[in-house]
């Protein structure tokens, strides 16, 4: 075992020890690397000095080379393990493998090793390469092939992967590769496994493995515990001298690089997990439980923080660096909190967590996941855009004051945006060539056709690189602004296309956000009642625009508290659907939480008040309920003694038609003289409509069965199903329905079993006809 694989056994041990035992455990340390060094250097000399000592044609003539003998021996190196490397070596001496070189390379890379396999494996590729000449180039191509990682694809095998890095790594420092690629290739792997993992740290053990076992011969790693006490007394640790510093320095700064994005990790998801438990406090604060839901997510968030923090150590110490600053929130104190009537949990609850404000995680993607510009367009580009100034023209102070007369009266002045989009389209000359035209008047034509997240995203990326000039610019806000009022479904890809341009071209943005706030104002001013899908398309395009936070959450609120004024007619569907599209998001963010609140309760206090449609009250309601759903009740769940669950479990779950014996046999281990355990189990045998619709064949096979050792079962049973088909014809609730059936079925299976007599089939047939006008 190396001194690397002794860390972490021997870290517990010398934290509270003496002077002369911390010296003592330095100087093993540093003997134990002069070892490990030498024995490198020294196997490194003889690989590199092989061309000139390799056997001749005649020693190769005097060796086995039957195909049964050699065969054997590739069999054996695929199940390569470091105790049998004497008769592996043993069994070389004798063959000839210069035939079935490549087979025996090829064996040695697919071969599942564990890491104390390694030092063997590498001793047995050095004789390898020291005996055959083309050795070590077939060894190189299948390296080659198993360490060909893509960029994107997350690594099927990681165990294997990480015993091939730190193989070949050392097989690379022990010389057996001649080639100059040998080291490109293992520089080429470290890069992509770091580079493709700076966010979710899925590679996070193979990068550790390869740090413990060969960090300190390819980045000059140290120990910071061993670092402190080489300082301390004042020895010197020896460095490996297989790359020069510079090249150390490069691996280094590498891993240093993914070390800080761990860092960031960790301390994201601290932040969470705090997040989380503050959130769960409160609700036992309010609720006085927690639910089962929240109590495993927390055990799994803590779960992987625990390992991740772990694993984080771990590269901190190897790579002598300071561990995050993780910051301890305080927990909030209890306060009482606003009351709405029918409500549901207060935003302080749950404000801190994204997944109350998105419906689920796809959601959250679609509306926060925006592609990176950056790979696209100069920096440059980007940071240009940044000064457009906002149209807004509402504060807090006018939100809170009271709305001025010409706010809401048409004074014939206002015109509507589309005819003042056709007139400046008309008065705009032309910029651009006939080719451009057409390019431009075909993209905007399949703008409408990108209804899924991979398309817009394309063709947001298409116009940046290929469309972008200020004629087809306008072009495009003129088109986004006019989509057709049936189509609804195309408003959020739409705003989700303007997100997307807003970084590098926030004019659309803007220009598309002031035409739709005149033309809210025109149909508020207007007062018509006609045109309702436009001013529904209007109301919801500002919402998904509020999402993407390229519309001021003070701009919907301002239009929320202006349809609240006049409440009524098209104004209550224009509010529903403002609140549908994006009602939850600005109630559940801090900032517009509390005046959200406010008009949700101004609203329902006006529908109590009002006299409306029908209509209109579930519209009102759906809105408001989607807003701020009431809390769920929890079911409480009826506790078993754990044999009760057992004999639910093996009749409602577990019987099925291949295994109807060993259910038999373990229904006849139960103790039928207990008139509990007889009766409840004679219940479990009635209950039929417990079971699948499909077994309840296998359950009157196994009751049949049963008969035969505990006879006043089947009659047991018998009376209870033709007590509840009774039952069922005299209470006539559709919630029973399934149950009927169920027990039908039953009876009519019992019957093929033998265990009903015809005349009670003929009977229960009877009843059911007399029944049958009442069930009808």
């Amino acid at each position: 075992m190396t001194v690397n694989e002794n860390d972490g056994e021997n870290e517990p041990a010398n934290e509270n020890l003496s002077d002369e035992e911390e010296k003592e455990f330095l100087l093993s340390y540093i003997q134990e690397v002069q070892e490990k060094l030498q024995l490198k250097k020294e196997l490194r000399t003889v690989n590199q000095n092989a061309l000139n000592n390799r056997p001749s044609e005649s020693f190769f003539s005097k060796l086995d080379s039957t195909l049964k003998k050699n065969t054997a021996f590739v069999k054996k190196i695929k199940n390569f393990s470091s105790p049998q490397i004497d008769s592996y070596l043993k069994d070389m001496s004798v063959l000839n493998l210069s035939k079935y070189i490549s087979e025996v390379a090829a064996a040695l890379v697919e071969s599942k090793l564990k890491m104390t396999d390694v030092p063997a494996a590498v001793k047995l590729c050095s004789i390898l390469h020291q005996t055959y000449t083309d050795f070590s180039q077939c060894l190189f191509d299948n390296w080659q092939k198993a360490l060909a990682v893509k960029v994107g694809e997350k690594i099927s095998n990681p165990s294997k992967l990480r015993v091939d890095l730190r193989l070949y790594a050392e097989l690379v420092q022990v010389g057996v590769f001649s080639n100059k690629n040998a080291f490109s290739l293992l520089g080429s792997i470290l890069t992509t496994l770091i580079n493709m993992d700076k966010e979710d740290h899925f590679n996070i053990s193979i990068l550790l493995s390869f740090c413990k076992h060969c960090g300190d011969d390819y980045a000059g790693l140290v120990p910071r515990k061993m670092r402190i006490l080489s300082e301390k007394y004042e020895i010197q640790i020896p460095r490996g001298t297989f790359l020069p510093p510079e090249k150390q320095q490069n691996v280094r700064g590498l891993l240093r690089e993914y070390f800080n994005s761990i860092s960031k990790h960790l301390v994201k998801d601290h932040q969470e997990m705090q997040n989380f438990e503050k959130q769960n406090l409160r609700i036992l604060q309010t609720k006085g439980e927690l639910s089962q839901d929240r109590k495993e997510k927390l055990e799994a968030m803590q779960s992987a923080f625990d390992k991740l923090l772990q694993n984080a150590q771990s590269f901190a110490d190897i790579l002598d660096e300071d561990m995050p600053e993780l910051k301890t929130q305080n927990m909030p104190k209890s306060e009482e909190s606003m009351i709405i009537t029918g409500s549901g949990t207060d935003i302080d609850d749950f404000a801190i967590n994204a997944e109350n404000i998105w419906c689920d995680t796809e959601t959250q993607k679609f509306y926060c996941d925006l592609p990176e510009l950056t790979v696209f367009l100069p920096t440059a580009f980007l940071n240009k855009g940044q000064n457009v100034p906002t149209n807004e023209t509402v504060t807090e102070e006018v939100l809170d004051s009271e709305l001025p007369a010409e706010e809401l009266e048409d004074d014939g002045k206002l015109e509507e945006p589309s005819a003042a989009v056709a007139e400046e389209e008309n008065e705009d000359p032309s910029t651009s060539t006939a080719s451009n035209k057409i390019v431009l008047e075909a993209f905007l034509n399949n703008l409408p056709n990108c209804v899924n997240r991979e398309m817009i995203d394309n063709a947001a990326i298409d116009f940046l690189v290929t469309l972008n000039n200020k004629h087809n610019r306008r072009k495009l806000v003129r088109a986004l602004f006019g989509v057709n009022r049936t189509r609804l479904d195309l408003l959020p890809f739409y705003a989700r296309f303007v997100a997307i341009l807003h970084p590098a071209l926030p004019e659309v943005g803007a220009e598309l956000c002031q035409m739709l706030r005149q033309d809210f104002k025109y149909h508020v001013r207007k007062k018509d009642q006609i045109n309702i899908e436009s001013k529904i398309k209007v109301v919801r395009f500002i919402g998904e625009l509020v999402k993407f936070k390229l519309y001021s959450k003070i701009e919907a609120l301002y239009c929320l508290k202006v349809l609240l004024h006049d409440f009524s007619h098209h104004h209550i569907e224009m509010v529903c659907n403002l609140l549908e599209v994006c009602g939850r998001f600005l109630y559940c963010s801090p900032d517009s939480h509390q005046r959200t609140k406010v008009y949700l309760e101004q609203m329902m206090r006006k529908k109590s008040v009002m006299a409306l449609d029908s209509r209109y009250v579930t519209q009102i309601e759906n809105a408001y309920y989607y807003v701020n759903p009431p809390e769920m009740v929890s079911v409480a769940k009826k506790e078993r003694p754990p044999i009760h669950q057992f004999i639910r479990k093996i009749l409602f779950q577990d019987l099925q038609k291949n295994n109807t014996e060993k259910i038999m046999r373990l229904m006849r281990k139960l103790d039928w003289n207990s008139p509990e355990m007889s009766a409840y189990s004679i219940k479990c045998l009635t209950a039929v409509h417990n079971l699948k619709y499909f077994n309840i064949r296998c359950l009157a096979n196994l009751l049949a069965g049963l008969v035969a050792y505990q006879e006043e079962v089947g009659t047991k049973v018998v009376d209870g199903v033709l007590e509840d088909i009774r039952l069922g014809m005299e209470v006539n609730l559709p919630k029973f329905n399934q149950r009927r059936v169920a027990q039908v079925k039953y009876l009519g299976e019992l019957y093929n079993y033998r265990m009903v007599e015809s005349s009670d089939i003929f009977k229960v047939y009877k009843d059911y006809y007399f029944f049958s006008d009442v069930l009808l």
